[in-house]
């Protein structure tokens, strides 16, 4: 037998059990914790599958976790550096643009936050 069909068929075993093993685990928790808090029924292992799937579909996508992998770089960055590129190339310009924009930022952050100092011949309101 190869090598790998030997990892395979060990491994394949372990990973069905750790899946298990979370489920439970999720359903322990589940039923400690909010039948308390929020006055909800305890749920059975099967619903706390079905929780999870759930889930996993709307918070989690689909993606393959081989398409995730392939799109982080060595570092474990994922895109990061792709997005930092792009906001740089739209929005960080030259020198001056970059100074004409904190300065247009800064009057109308004084001007709508900051309280200024009336000056000596202007009524107090």
């Amino acid at each position: 037998m190869n090598k790998h069909k030997k990892k395979f068929w060990l491994a394949f075993p372990c990973i069905i059990a750790a899946i298990g093993l979370f489920i439970w685990f999720f359903q322990w928790l589940w039923n400690i914790v909010l039948p308390d808090v929020l006055d909800v029924k305890a749920i059975t292992y099967w619903q706390s599958l079905g929780i999870l799937l759930i889930s996993k579909i709307l918070f989690g996508g689909l993606a393959n976790a081989k398409e995730k992998f392939k799109r982080k770089n060595n570092w474990g960055n994922d895109d990061r550096e792709m997005w930092k590129q792009k906001l740089e190339s739209r929005f960080c310009g030259t020198d001056e643009e970059r100074e004409k924009m904190k300065e247009m930022w800064k009057q109308r952050f004084e001007s709508k936050f900051c309280r200024q100092e009336p000056q000596p011949g202007e009524n107090k309101i």
